[in-house]
């Protein structure tokens, strides 16, 4: 029986696309070029975010949020409680959410996979956990770095910074490792 994941990614809309804290959906976006996976499109059934599939190996459904990172978390759940309804009742009890986001405490680039566990301060995953209701979530974490400061203000403007070119390459870079991990992840509920 086939394994089935939302993958979905966390991030903010337009003005801040394309910043350390939409690198959620820069990953996506280098993992669906990566699957060879066709463009986004906006999916009404599931929460209104952009979304990407092979209608011929539905292992993988990618959404991206479509709502500002900090409260996310209601639409996260409301895509995947449809995505769940939308799949066979028998591969349901299987299905796994994965949740892409920024990771401050990472060096910028680096991957690191973590079932369940706390927000660990990113608020959100913070909505996200808080609106599941109890399900268990894998997250994925792309590291942004973290400036020198821990000051609320300067890791704001940290984080709400365009990403240079550099800097979107070392983060789509990371779509092997997130590949890598997704089969791993696949492999451990089989």
């Amino acid at each position: 029986m086939p394994i089935r994941l939302l993958i979905a990614s966390l991030g903010n809309p337009a003005p801040y696309t394309n910043t350390l804290h939409s690198a959620g959906h820069t990953l996506l976006d280098a993992l669906r070029l990566t699957l060879s996976y066709p463009p986004f499109v906006r999916d009404r059934s599931l929460a209104n975010g952009l979304v990407s599939r092979d209608p011929f190996s539905p292992t993988y459904t990618l959404w991206q949020s479509p709502s500002l990172m900090n409260v996310s978390g209601k639409g996260v759940a409301a895509a995947y409680k449809s995505f769940l309804c939308d799949l066979p009742s028998d591969e349901r009890a299987t299905a796994q959410l994965v949740v892409l986001h920024d990771e401050l405490e990472q060096p910028l680039g680096k991957i690191k996979m973590k079932v369940g566990g706390s927000a660990k301060g990113h608020n959100g995953i913070k909505s996200v956990v808080g609106s599941l209701g109890g399900a268990e979530l894998v997250k994925i974490g792309v590291g942004i770095g973290r400036p020198e400061s821990r000051d609320s203000g300067a890791v704001a403007s940290y984080v709400l910074k365009k990403m240079t070119a550099a800097e979107v390459m070392r983060v789509r870079d990371g779509a092997q490792d997130v590949l890598r991990l997704l089969g791993q992840l696949r492999m451990r509920q089989t």
